[in-house]
């Protein structure tokens, strides 16, 4: 009877125990969900107050009649030379005006800037790499068409090899000879451009935090 009754107590105990202990677990998930939940909502209100910011920010473009060929941000690097000088300058955009860029502490006018130093890819640059993809594709295919589909041995095919061969020693120097810099003669012109204009850009990996 005694051994019955200290089984029931002991029984009892063990239920009482589990029951307390997922309570706390219960409590203890949802506070971590509550976490969760308020770390979410201060992220998110950080991205509503910091993006606008981040998007009204002016930009600095140099264009082509109406082609976009260089974008700057506030705190990117700007490498020019003004005219009448040989010096190559390296600095950052500090800020930007309507007819004007700050350099660090300097303010430079656009008209003022004669070359300004960036790589930018051209047509040439797609025609050669166009030719390299296909001089390699093209030697391969052969390649592969001959040793699994026809299941002979790997050999050179001599028309196939020149061809490839010439493929590639044309596309390749047209693939990374990229143009470094650009003059700014009549055609080309700087430009200040804020949020409405059309060559405006967003982009979020410029937000600030």
């Amino acid at each position: 009877m005694d051994e019955t009754v200290n089984n029931g107590s002991i029984l009892v105990a063990v239920k009482l125990a589990n029951k307390i202990v997922r309570q706390f677990f219960y409590i203890y998930s949802r506070s971590e969900r509550v976490k969760i939940i308020l770390g979410t909502l201060l992220f998110m209100s950080l991205l509503l107050v910091e993006a606008p910011v981040a998007y009204s920010q002016k930009q600095l473009v140099l264009l082509k009649k109406q082609k976009v060929l260089l974008r700057l941000y506030p705190g990117d690097e700007i490498v020019f030379k003004t005219k009448g000088s040989k010096t190559k300058i390296t600095s950052y955009v500090n800020n930007l005006f309507d007819t004007a860029v700050m350099a660090h502490q300097d303010i430079i006018p656009f008209h003022k800037i004669d070359r300004l130093y960036f790589k930018r890819s051209s047509f040439a640059n797609v025609i050669g790499t166009v030719l390299v993809i296909g001089g390699v594709g093209y030697f391969l295919v052969d390649q592969i068409n001959m040793i699994i589909v026809k299941g002979e041995k790997a050999t050179l095919n001599e028309n196939v090899t020149t061809t490839s061969l010439g493929m590639v020693a044309v596309g390749l120097p047209m693939m990374l000879i990229k143009k470094k810099s650009q003059r700014l003669k009549p055609g080309y012109r700087l430009l200040t451009v804020e949020e409405g204009s059309p060559f405006y850009q967003r982009e979020l990996q410029h937000m600030q935090f």
